[in-house]
């Protein structure tokens, strides 16, 4: 699928959701992610989510069974919500230039279109209007959601520690009969104009390959 140009638009067009994904009480924990063939398993309130290796590992190169020790990673979660970020090696929440991802929640009362138009107002919130950006890799169908491409030239001035940064991130949302869970990467760098590809931090090559890798390859099941 090509990848096409952002429309930009704004925040408003979309009505957020502040109950799909609650507020998560900062629980830290050694993360519950497994390393099951060429993915990772995060194994959380009552459900398993699979999803690819990091793009930056080289699978060949770190040998099998050591490869979530090949990344820096945290996690947190509470009752009804688990939250999984990696990191490459050396970077963390503060200076990372790649961010992996996956948040489950227990809460399947809303639609996945909810969830996700609840994430759009969120993290367009965080960029300036005219360098906001959304995208999809294909149409959505009646039963799945394309992947979610997102772009922010520069983030709102008031956003701590990024000024003169942005950001292009991919999204992944999938629903169980008890929850809602989305699977994310991002790349960031120095601002850059969101309708020029070849000033993103990141190739639409990339971006591409990755958004098809997690389309394929991200699952959500109930483990019982």
């Amino acid at each position: 699928m090509n990848l096409r140009r952002p429309a930009l638009l704004a925040a408003t067009a979309f009505v957020a959701c502040a109950s799909c994904w609650p507020a998560l009480a900062q629980n830290t924990a050694e993360a519950p992610v497994a390393e099951v063939g060429d993915a990772f398993v995060l194994s959380a309130l009552g459900h398993t989510l699979t999803m690819p290796l990091p793009d930056w590992l080289d699978a060949t190169s770190v040998a099998a069974g050591t490869r979530i020790a090949a990344v820096d990673n945290s996690f947190s979660g509470d009752e009804s919500m688990a939250l999984f970020e990696a990191f490459p090696k050396g970077e963390d929440q503060q200076s990372w230039t790649i961010l992996y991802g996956a948040r489950l929640a227990l809460n399947a009362n809303k639609a996945l279109v909810e969830y996700r138009n609840a994430t759009m107002t969120g993290y367009a919130l965080t960029c300036k209007p005219e360098a906001t950006g959304f995208f999809q890799f294909g149409a959505d169908t009646s039963e799945d959601l394309a992947t979610l491409g997102f772009v922010c030239g520069a983030f709102v001035d008031s956003l701590a520690g990024s000024a003169g940064r942005g950001e292009v991130m991919i999204m992944q949302f999938e629903k169980s009969a008890k929850g809602v869970a989305m699977v994310y990467q991002e790349w960031r760098g120095a601002a850059f104009d969101p309708q020029k590809p070849a000033t993103w931090p990141v190739s639409t090559k990339v971006v591409e390959a990755r958004a098809a890798q997690l389309k394929a390859e991200v699952k959500l099941d109930t483990a019982d």
